[in-house]
């Protein structure tokens, strides 16, 4: 019986081996099959756009950086005048900032709800649950800039439709963001309220709300960035705000690139200064949720 299991054991030490290297083969097969895939369907689908562009690829890549170039070259050439347009452009700029701050707000509370209404254990209507969650996905799927486009047609130029277009879609994406922070909420503080009689309000707003809130406000304020850009984006469709004065200078060509190097001096200021700012104050209510 010792000979057996002294003789056994490395037979099955081999097979263990084999069988392991044999796995591992095949996971490096199916990742290089799946790479090669992937390369063979991003270059045909190169090659398909860049014929639908006349294949004119590869004749414009070698003057990529022109435009840039005599962007800053001519702004760089009326620099005495940069500090006068950036007080110029400074409106269109407040106004891009109020487009994402109160779009924000907007789609920060459809979120709340979207996520109290979306979550198991939460939700005060359980059969509920999947179309909300079916809302909160269409609301996120569809782009900003073609729930724009359609306001536009409707409501005409101007901050309204970029406004509303950013809080629908802020609404979707923070209500799934805001749904998964929720799911991890300890109920027990709910159940309790709920064996004193309080209705769901209640138990939402003292049971849940406390657990939640730092990372719900550390999600608005990421998301506070992300609207920044996309009312400057928007502005390119006619939305107003400082992306609709940046449209305008570049249309006009030489001549107005100093303008168009103002505005980008804004905008780039602009995003980098609230996403510091945001980082930070995202930064302490994270470390002071771990204390």
């Amino acid at each position: 019986m010792a000979d057996i299991s002294i003789t056994g054991a490395p037979q099955s030490v081999d097979s263990i081996q084999s069988s392991y290297m044999a796995q591992v083969h095949r996971r490096r097969l199916y990742g290089g099959l799946t790479l090669l895939i992937f390369v063979v369907l991003m270059v045909s689908g190169f090659n398909v756009a860049d014929d639908r562009n006349a294949g004119g690829f590869w004749d414009g890549l070698g003057q990529i950086g022109d435009y840039p170039a005599d962007v800053l070259s001519e702004a760089w050439e009326k620099r005495a005048d940069l500090p006068g347009l950036i007080a110029k452009y400074f409106p269109a700029l407040v106004e891009t900032i109020n487009i994402a701050a109160v779009s924000t707000l907007i789609g920060a509370l459809g979120g709340l709800f979207l996520s109290l209404l979306g979550t198991r254990g939460l939700a005060k209507w359980p059969r509920l649950i999947p179309l909300f969650r079916r809302i909160s996905d269409i609301m996120r799927a569809v782009p900003e800039i073609v729930i724009a486009l359609m306001l536009i047609f409707v409501l005409g130029g101007g901050p309204v439709p970029a406004m509303i277009a950013i809080a629908i879609h802020t609404a979707g994406a923070l209500g799934k963001l805001f749904s998964e922070v929720s799911e991890n909420a300890d109920l027990k503080p709910v159940e309790g309220l709920a064996s004193t009689g309080s209705n769901w309000s209640q138990r939402m707003l003292l049971g849940v709300m406390p657990q939640v809130a730092p990372n719900y406000i550390s999600y608005a304020l990421l998301r506070f960035e992300i609207n920044i850009r996309a009312s400057a984006i928007l502005g390119f469709v006619g939305a107003g705000g400082l992306g609709y004065e940046l449209r305008n200078a570049m249309a006009w060509g030489p001549g107005r690139f100093d303008e168009a190097g103002a505005i980008f001096i804004l905008l780039f200021g602009t995003i980098v200064f609230f996403d510091q700012l945001s980082s930070h104050y995202r930064n302490r209510l994270t470390e002071g949720q771990g204390h």
